[in-house]
C-alpha cells in the first residue's frame, strides 16, 4: 500500500501544474483587476502569505543549515589540503559554465535578431543600483562581525566563518570531540528540519505560481515574444546540454538520472526565483538523491548558490542584444567581450535573491553605454524569467558538486545510480513514541533536579 502513495516531487508539481491552470484562469477572467476581491483576498491575500511564508521558512533554514554542515564537512574531510582542492575545482567549474552560458546566450540572441524595428517607448522607469566594486566584495568575504554576517544572511562571509571555526576545532583535537558531535547532531536536525517544510511544499508552490502567473499573465508574454522565446530556448539549452555534457565529460555520471534526481530542486527553484531560499532542498537532494558526501555539498551547495549565475548571465546576454537592437545600438566584438568579462566578474559575490539579476544588468548596460531605462522593456516579464534561470542556476549548483565529489572520491555511487535513492516521503516524519516518551522523561528529571 506504500508503493501507491505519491512522492513529494508529484505532489510539488501536481502543485506547480494546478498553480499555472488558476493563475490562467485568474488572468484570463479578469478577475485580477485591481481593487476587486479576488485580487485583494486571493491573489495578493491568500496566496501571497502562503508563499510568503513558505520562502520565510526555506530562508529561516539556511543559516543554520549552511553553518552546521559546513563545520561538519570541514571536520569530515580532516584535510586542509583537500578543503583547498574543493574549493578550487568549484571556482573553476562555476566560472566556465557562466563564461559558456554568456557565451550561448550572446550568440543565440544575435543570430535571431531579437529586438530589431520594435517601438522603444516604455512607460516603466528602471533606476540602477550600484554594484559594490569587486575590492570591497573581497574585503567582505571576511566579517568583522560573523554574528551580523548570519543575521544578513550573508553567504561569502558565513561560508568564510564557518570553514575557519570547523579548521581550528580540527586543530583543537580530542577537546573539540563534544562540539564536532554536538555540530552533527544539529546538522541532522536541521535537515530533519528541511523535511517538515518541504511537507507543505506542494500547498505553497500552488500559491506561488498562481500569484506569480495571475499577475502576469499572457499578454506581456505574447508582446515580448521573441525576447521569451530566445531566452527560454537558451536557459533550456544550457540546463538540457552544456550542463550535461559538462557532467558527462568531467564525472563521467548519467546525465538521464541526474535530470530525474534534481527535479524537486528544480521545482523550488523555480517556485521561490531564489538560489539562497533553495539551499536546503539543494543540499537534501545531492547528498540524499545523489549520495554526495557532506563534506562536499557543505561547500559547493552555498557557494554556487552565491556565485554560480549561469542563468542570470543568459538573461544578461540576451537582454544586452535585445535593448541594443531596439536602441539601434551597434555593440561589436569588444562590447560582447566586455558583457561576457562583466557577467562572470559581476556573478562573484552577488547575492542569490530574487532580481538581482536586474542590479547586475544594469550594471552590464552602463559598462557598454546602454541606456539604462531599457531594462523597462523587459522588467514586466522579468519575474517569471527569474523563476526559470533560479531553476537553471541551481542546477548548474548540483552539477558542479557532483563532479567536484567525484573527483574527490566523496560521492556514493550507488545512491546515484539508484533512480529511488533518497525519494521523500511521509515516512520522514514519523515519530517514535518510545524515543518521545524517553526524552519527555530525560526532560522531567532535569527539571526535577533543578
Amino acid at each position: 500500500m506504500e508503493n501507491t502513495k505519491m512522492s513529494l516531487t508529484v505532489k510539488v508539481l501536481l502543485g506547480m501544474a494546478l498553480g499555472i491552470i488558476v493563475g490562467l484562469f485568474i488572468n484570463l477572467g479578469g478577475l485580477n483587476a485591481p481593487g476587486s476581491f479576488v485580487n485583494e483576498n486571493i491573489v495578493n491575500g491568500l496566496f501571497h502569505v502562503v508563499g510568503t511564508m513558505f520562502i520565510n521558512a526555506l530562508k529561516m533554514l539556511v543559516v543554520p543549515l549552511v553553518f552546521f554542515s559546513l563545520i561538519c564537512g570541514v571536520c569530515g574531510i580532516g584535510d586542509i589540503k583537500m578543503l583547498g582542492r574543493v574549493g578550487g575545482k568549484s571556482f573553476a567549474l562555476y566560472m566556465m559554465t557562466t563564461a559558456i552560458a554568456i557565451a550561448t546566450a550572446l550568440l543565440i540572441a544575435t543570430s535571431f535578431g531579437i529586438g530589431k524595428g520594435m517601438d522603444q517607448t516604455t512607460d516603466i522607469e528602471f533606476v540602477g543600483k550600484e554594484s559594490p566594486p569587486l575590492t570591497q566584495v573581497l574585503i567582505d568575504i571576511i566579517p568583522s562581525n560573523p554574528i551580523n554576517a548570519m543575521a544578513n544572511g550573508d553567504m561569502l562571509p558565513l561560508i568564510f566563518f564557518s570553514i575557519l571555526l570547523g579548521i581550528s576545532m580540527l586543530l583543537v583535537g580530542r577537546k573539540a570531540k563534544g562540539l564536532v558531535e554536538g555540530a552533527e547532531v544539529a546538522n541532522e536536525i536541521m535537515m530533519k528540519m528541511v523535511t517538515i517544510v518541504m511537507a507543505v511544499a506542494p500547498y505553497a508552490v500552488f500559491a506561488l505560481i498562481a500569484k506569480a502567473i495571475a499577475t502576469l499573465g499572457l499578454a506581456l508574454l505574447v508582446s515580448l515574444a521573441g525576447y521569451v522565446a530566445v531566452l527560454v530556448g537558451s536557459l533550456l539549452l544550457h540546463l538540457f546540454v552544456t550542463l550535461m555534457i559538462v557532467l558527462k565529460v568531467f564525472s563521467g555520471l548519467s546525465p538521464a538520472l541526474f535530470l530525474k534526481k534534481i527535479r524537486n530542486a528544480q521545482v523550488f527553484a523555480f517556485s521561490t526565483a531564489s538560489s539562497n531560499a533553495t539551499i536546503p532542498v539543494t543540499m537534501r537532494t545531492v547528498t540524499e538523491r545523489m549520495g554526495v558526501n557532506n563534506s562536499v555539498a557543505s561547500f559547493t551547495v552555498p557557494f554556487g548558490a552565491t556565485i554560480n549565475m549561469d542563468g542570470t548571465a543568459i538573461m544578461q546576454g540576451v537582454a544586452t542584444v535585445f535593448i541594443a537592437n531596439v536602441y539601434g545600438v551597434d555593440l561589436g566584438i569588444t562590447g560582447y567581450l566586455t558583457v561576457i568579462i562583466m557577467s562572470v566578474l559581476a556573478s562573484i559575490g552577488t547575492a542569490g535573491v530574487p532580481g538581482v539579476g536586474l542590479i547586475m544588468l544594469s550594471m552590464v548596460f552602463t559598462q557598454v553605454g546602454l541606456p539604462i531605462e531599457g531594462i523597462g522593456l523587459i522588467l514586466g516579464v522579468d519575474r517569471l524569467m527569474d523563476m526559470i534561470r533560479t531553476a537553471v542556476n541551481v542546477s548548474g549548483d548540483a552539477v558542479v558538486s557532483s563532479i567536484v565529489a567525484k573527483s574527490e572520491g566523496k560521492m556514493d555511487l550507488a545512491i546515484y545510480n539508484d533512480p529511488d535513492a533518497g525519494v521523500v516521503g511521509t515516512h520522514g516524519l514519523h515519530i517514535d513514541e518510545a524515543v518521545e516518551k524517553e526524552l519527555a522523561d530525560t526532560i522531567q528529571k532535569t527539571h526535577d533536579h533543578t
